[in-house]
């Protein structure tokens, strides 16, 4: 495989100088509440935030929203329909397993020959995929595919035992854990101190990354990032999860969660305490499965108590860097009505799109409909490359200027590398 790429670079510019990235003349209060102020083709979109208005300057967004015939009809059948037969693109990965400070393990999938192929200081975006899934599913493999076809460096975050990432202690991932997320920012940072980092995240994965930011808050490093299909509010998500047709998905995803951990079950192997190690094995729902495991594990009450205080939606306020928030009306898993409104028009740093469809992950909309890409994906790109544009604008005198050259922090010994593809 490819050697390491290493050169001398300028330091890393201060993090507060990544704030405010985009135009102040989009932040004004008199833009800050109802969208019928942005001028776009397509009134169908609910869109709320200070800097909404920039939207009208994005192609993607000058056709109106047009959900492919007959699928849409149906939020289920959009949901159902994108899982199982959208196309996955063909890209060749190199996985490195980061040791994480509790001797846990995550696999980070890059796009392999990419250390030599792409400049050393582009911008990287790190991927959050949801709930078990991993570099292996639809809607990450083209996210990966149009940011690296632009340019970008990008890398894959795949949780503990999800897509094959090791499991070395009995202890997973949870919508309240952003320790590993911590490390996997600060590792990547590490190794392209140059580069500016962004971040996409996907259901559940969005809700860990929503949380990340309000935790970090003015100190965060990323420059951006955009939260996809987020549940925001874990007990609203819980309620609905139950109901009629919902209740397939959450038979699914338990079925997932039981099978990534009887891959690893001896590691549980007479753990004791309040873990009810048979009800997690044979969970048929997720609440059974957290509350047999992973509320334990985290340290919670009960599970009422872990989703209430590993919702997102807690986080928004505390928000410090450019945030695009894209939801369906009409997700079955990700309720509309949890969704933190007030809050993200409330935050000059956040944004909020609302499609009338789209269901869960699905989004079959767009030029690429039905199997390509989601109608999400260029809008996604267009936000981040604008991000990135005008911090390249604010930063460029600072970097250039920097007292002095430092070499590259190589990466530590906690991490070892090996190829998938």
């Amino acid at each position: 495989m490819a050697n390491t790429h290493l050169r001398f670079t300028p330091a890393r510019p201060n993090p507060s100088l990544r704030r405010s990235l985009l135009p102040l003349s989009t932040m004004s209060p008199s833009s800050a509440s109802k969208s019928d102020d942005v001028d776009l083709p397509s009134s169908s979109l609910e869109i709320l935030g200070a800097r909404r208005s920039l939207l009208s300057r994005f192609v993607s967004l000058q056709t109106p929203y047009k959900p492919f015939p007959v699928l849409a009809w149906n939020r289920h059948i959009e949901t159902i329909f994108a899982s199982f037969y959208r196309s996955l693109p063909l890209v060749k990965l190199r996985r490195e397993c980061l040791r994480t400070k509790d001797d846990g393990a995550v696999a980070l999938d890059w796009v392999s020959g990419d250390e030599t192929q792409i400049p050393f200081d582009s911008p990287v975006l790190i991927l959050l995929p949801g709930l078990t899934g991993g570099s292996g599913d639809t809607y990450v493999r083209h996210m990966l595919l149009r940011a690296r076809n632009k340019g970008w460096r990008v890398v894959v975050f795949n949780s503990r035992g999800c897509a094959d990432s090791p499991v070395t202690t009995p202890k997973f991932y949870s919508a309240s854990f952003t320790d590993d997320l911590c490390e996997v920012v600060s590792h990547v940072s590490t190794r392209y101190p140059k580069s500016k980092l962004y971040a996409v995240g996907w259901s559940l994965g969005a809700n860990i990354l929503v949380r990340y930011l309000g935790q970090e808050s003015h100190n965060c490093v990323l420059s951006g990032a955009v939260s996809l299909c987020n549940p925001f509010n874990l007990p609203i998500a819980d309620e609905d999860f139950h109901k009629g047709f919902n209740n397939i998905y959450d038979l699914a995803l338990a079925r997932s969660l039981c099978k990534i951990f009887k891959k690893h079950a001896l590691l549980f192997e007479g753990i004791g305490g309040e873990y009810n190690i048979p009800m997690a094995a044979n969970a048929r729902s997720v609440r059974d499965f957290d509350e047999g495991l992973t509320r334990v594990t985290f340290g919670f009450k009960s599970v009422d108590d872990y989703y209430y205080n590993s919702s997102s939606s807690r986080s928004i306020k505390d928000v410090s860097i450019p945030l695009l928030c894209i939801q369906a009306e009409n997700d079955p898993i990700a309720p509309s009505r949890g969704i933190p409104r007030q809050d993200i028009e409330e935050n000059p740093n956040c944004l909020l799109i609302v499609t009338p469809q789209g269901g869960h992950l699905g989004w079959v909309a767009g030029h690429a409909a039905p199997f390509g890409c989601p109608w999400t994906d260029p809008v996604v790109m267009e936000f981040l490359e604008h991000l990135h544009n005008q911090g390249d604008e604010k930063t460029r005198s600072a970097e250039y200027h920097s007292d002095g050259l430092c070499g590259i922090n190589q990466s530590s010994d906690s991490s070892i590398t090996v190829h998938i593809q």
